[in-house]
């Protein structure tokens, strides 16, 4: 059985979460394969609503197991918080059994967060806009060789390897940025953490992913952030620091590229973006602020305003390209009921010439958009079940996509509610 990988196709915030919880009764193992505590997926169902950071999305179903992959970086303090939080909810996943963490998964320290935080203000107005949450520095660590893992708290001189890489960061600091904030709150809640997490199976991922595969069980693979943040191929540098495209899969949970199955892309049915970078078709005016209003764009996490802006069709072609999508999924696309006019970007005015994909040089020349104009609908498409009941307008929408992209919608998402879900085909 092929493992399905679903990831965001925009600049993240599409709707991941609430897909993989619709999606997660129909597979038997649900892994989070990079990204961290960055991610925000946010589910609703009966009447709650959950914002998930490091766990899982199908962690709501008894019969669906979770694992958090290797090339996921973890936060002790967030995830035992994220824990606590499900426990007081009625959802005890130790109780449970339900969730597994790889060993290979880096820890992010208190002062990883330290370094992000301090490089952050040095760089002043030409900032990425990270989260503060720790994640660059720590990919640097694991690339650089030094990092800690989760399998390295059951070791006997883990807390001398602790001390180790902070005595390093500290020096960092000291030399980089002149001054060390106090970290020690922190890191008695690190230590604290540490212990509920030695109480969870610990795994060697890469082993459990391919036995489900031998044993013909269904995988999916959980993306976090969007394809176009990619380390490799986002809009460099205002990128996060992990490979969030389908091949990121492999190399975050452990499987070969001819195990991958179908590959489910997400978009909004308009675009936002979190922190700085690049944004071809952004609304720096009242139409931006009223998408931002109706589609309560706020982060999940950080609770930092989107930027938003009307659908991007050469990024989304780039992002299909490189993940191999094989079918979409739609989300907001009650948000845009009752504007009269939508606007589809098919192209971009770039150094003279009319081109249909995304330029090596966004970031310092800006392509100018070529926008579509398209009919909108002004139904509530919030309570609608039957297919029959998606208003014509909306349907020759999706059409349009379809026709450009090449990939069938198959999913429509009318509402954050897990039952506001259509399926197309």
């Amino acid at each position: 059985m092929a493992v399905d990988v679903l990831l965001g196709l925009q600049w993240g915030d599409e709707g991941k979460g609430k897909i993989v919880d619709v999606l997660s009764a129909g597979y038997d193992l649900i892994a989070r394969f990079q990204g961290g505590p960055n991610a925000g997926h946010t589910l609703e169902f009966d009447g709650k609503k959950f914002v998930l950071n490091t766990i899982p999305s199908g962690i709501f179903f008894e019969n669906t197991i979770n694992l958090i992959g290797n090339g996921v970086v973890i936060d002790p303090i967030t995830l035992k918080k994220e824990l606590d939080k499900l426990k007081d909810a009625g959802h005890d996943l130790l109780a449970k059994k339900n969730l597994l963490i790889a060993k290979k998964a880096h820890l992010i320290l208190p002062t990883h967060q330290l370094l992000d935080a301090a490089n952050e203000k040095k760089m002043g107005e030409g900032k990425i806009g990270s989260t503060l949450k720790g994640i660059g520095p720590t990919y640097m660590d694991k690339t650089g060789r030094n990092g800690l893992r989760i399998g390295d708290i059951t070791l006997p001189d883990f807390k001398e390897r602790y001390q180790k890489l902070v005595d390093k960061h500290v020096s960092m600091l000291l030399q980089l940025y002149g001054e060390v904030a106090d970290f020690s709150e922190r890191e008695a809640l690190f230590f604290e953490a540490l212990d509920v997490l030695r109480q969870f199976p610990l795994v060697d991922s890469e082993h459990l992913v391919n036995n489900y595969i031998k044993d013909g069980k269904k995988v999916l693979a959980e993306g976090a952030q969007g394809a176009m943040l990619d380390i490799d191929f986002g809009s460099y540098p205002f990128v996060t620091s992990s490979n969030t495209t389908a091949a990121g899969a492999c190399t975050g949970l452990g499987i070969a590229p001819q195990q991958i199955g179908e590959v489910i892309g997400i978009f909004k049915a308009y675009c936002t973006r979190v922190g700085g970078g690049p944004f071809p078709t952004e609304l720096d005016d009242e139409m931006g602020e009223e998408l931002r209003r109706i589609g309560h764009e706020f982060g999940a996490t950080t609770g930092r305003p989107r930027r938003t802006g009307w659908i991007d069709l050469p990024a989304l072609k780039y992002a299909i390209m490189l993940n191999g999508v094989t079918q979409l999924v739609m989300t907001k696309a009650d948000v845009l009921s009752g504007f009269e006019k939508i606007y589809a970007c098919t192209h971009y005015n770039y150094l003279g010439e009319q081109i249909d994909y995304m330029p090596y040089d966004i970031c310092s020349v800006k392509p100018e958009p070529v926008y579509k104009e398209i009919d909108g609908w002004n139904e509530d498409l919030t309570g609608i079940t039957e297919l029959s009941e998606i208003p014509a307008k909306l349907q020759s929408y999706i059409d349009f996509l379809e026709a450009e992209l090449g990939v069938p919608v198959k999913y429509l998402s009318v509402g954050p509610d897990r039952k506001q879900t259509l399926v197309l085909h």
